[in-house]
């Protein structure tokens, strides 16, 4: 089973009777039912009996109802209602906007807004650029999505998705200080998306791409980095691209292995796939072989689609052919970007001594982690249960602070592989091992060092040398 998660929390609030052990009879019924104990809170006592809140995280759903089951059952226990805390953090959104300028005076209104506000307004009439200096363009990103492909949940829609394009905005303020702004299109038209954002495009200092499906973003994204002045960046593929070459510059130091002479199997020719094989060739990978769920692509054949016809082209310069499984056999790297269960341990124990695997599906990897560290020296996954979390958040907050702060009107794949070089370089040779080649989320030194890196970058066009940080 999998581990419980405070994405699946629940506060039960349960009433008690006279039995002072109560609450150790319903903390191991809930522990029996295999959910997790975070906080057991009194909330009265009076007359004999006692009411708690007792929160408990589940593995889903169903489990969380079994435990509620399990409470039910312990004699004198009731429960009077659950809670299911994910859904009380999203009532009435995660965002709101609040003014940086106090209107405390008619002064202060005489100046924000009219008549003083026309002033600045012929100012920018006169020079479009001041629009950076002047208005919130310089410091927010819009997070553009269409619904197309929301998660690893699919086809939502528009409105579905608007709850994760909340969760990006608060990710972009928390870790870099950007303003960011949900901009969820009721479309999947391509044209109608590219016209939409150009249309809006002025307000905004660069644009974030986000769970828009393949093939359809590759070309939203190529369009509208031709027709606009700002930067444009699809996260799902180049976030995921960046803290890919991160985590595999550290986990190759931790192997002793050098990426121009590794050979890598990458499974997954989708949006995340083109890209990561892009940022790896960028810096120096040369043996890269790519499969999706049918096996090895290759030139020559006729059923691939744009993006694996393009990823055919540009991998596997032996035109090898197989399975996956006859990929693996002997690679020193498997990246997966693809769906759950496709290898074994087996199959790991036939990859070359020394093995580096990144799982990255999600919420089920392509191999069990366990399974594969029996067999691979360094094992990452997607998810935050497991060590090395492959994860975003550790690229896109500090690639747009950095593409702002520049005034960039692209992110380029300098910038990129600057970005990354940046993330792996967080982590000090003393700190690198095989279950630490990537720095925590949480680490404030990323965004920092991150949003750095990429502004020289974009300053100067060349991406500075990797330099891990220095011990303490």
């Amino acid at each position: 089973m999998a581990m419980p998660s405070a994405s699946y929390s629940i506060t039960m609030r349960v009433d008690l009777g006279a039995d002072p052990r109560g609450i150790g009879r319903v903390t191991t019924a809930v522990g029996d039912a295999g959910g997790g104990v975070t906080a057991v809170d009194m909330v009265e006592s009076r007359g004999g009996s006692l009411t708690v809140d007792v929160t408990v995280n589940a593995v889903d759903a169903a489990h969380a109802e079994a435990i509620t089951a399990a409470v039910e059952a312990v004699a004198e226990a009731s429960v009077r209602k659950v809670s299911d805390r994910t859904f009380l953090l999203h009532l009435g959104g995660k965002i709101r906007v609040e003014p940086k300028v106090p209107l405390r005076t008619r002064d202060d209104l005489s100046m924000a807004y009219t008549p003083g506000v026309a002033r600045v307004c012929l100012a920018i009439a006169n020079n479009p650029d001041d629009a950076r200096r002047l208005t919130m363009k310089r410091n927010t990103v819009a997070v553009v999505t269409d619904g197309s492909a929301v998660l690893g949940l699919g086809n939502l829609g528009a409105a579905a998705a608007l709850p994760v394009m909340e969760g990006k905005v608060v990710l972009f303020k928390q870790f870099a200080g950007v303003d960011a702004w949900p901009v969820v299109l009721d479309t999947q038209d391509t044209d109608e998306i590219v016209r939409t954002v150009q249309l809006l495009a002025p307000a905004y200092g660069g644009v974030n791409l986000e769970d828009i499906s393949a093939p359809r973003c590759f070309e939203i994204e190529r369009r509208l980095r031709e027709c606009l002045d700002i930067p444009v960046f699809h996260d799902d593929q180049h976030g995921t691209a960046i803290v890919v070459l991160a985590a595999l510059t550290n986990a190759l130091r931790v192997v002793g292995k050098e990426l121009p002479s590794a050979r890598i199997v990458l499974c997954g020719a989708g949006a995340a796939g083109v890209a990561i094989i892009k940022i790896l060739q960028a810096e120096g990978a040369r043996d890269i072989v790519a499969c999706d769920r049918t096996g090895i692509l290759h030139q020559g054949e006729e059923t691939l689609n744009a993006s694996q016809r393009w990823v055919a082209e540009h991998t596997n310069v032996d035109e090898t052919t197989g399975s996956l499984h006859d990929a693996v056999a002997g690679a020193d790297v498997f990246i997966g970007v693809s769906a759950p269960n496709l290898l074994s341990g087996a199959d790991v124990a036939t990859m070359a001594k020394g093995a580096v695997v990144f799982a990255l599906a999600n919420p089920d990897p392509e191999v069990d982690p366990g399974a594969a560290r029996e067999h691979a020296a360094v094992v990452a996954t997607g998810r935050s249960d497991e060590p090395n979390q492959i994860n975003n958040v550790l690229a896109f907050p500090g690639v747009f602070r950095g593409a702002l702060d520049a005034g960039a009107r692209d992110i380029t794949e300098v910038m990129k592989v600057a970005a990354a070089r940046a993330i792996a370089g967080v982590v000090s040779d003393g700190e690198l091992g095989p279950s630490y080649i990537i720095p925590s989320v949480f680490n404030p030194d990323v965004a920092t060092a991150v949003a750095e890196a990429v502004r020289r970058a974009a300053t100067t066009g060349v991406a500075e040398p990797f330099s891990p940080a220095e011990p303490g």
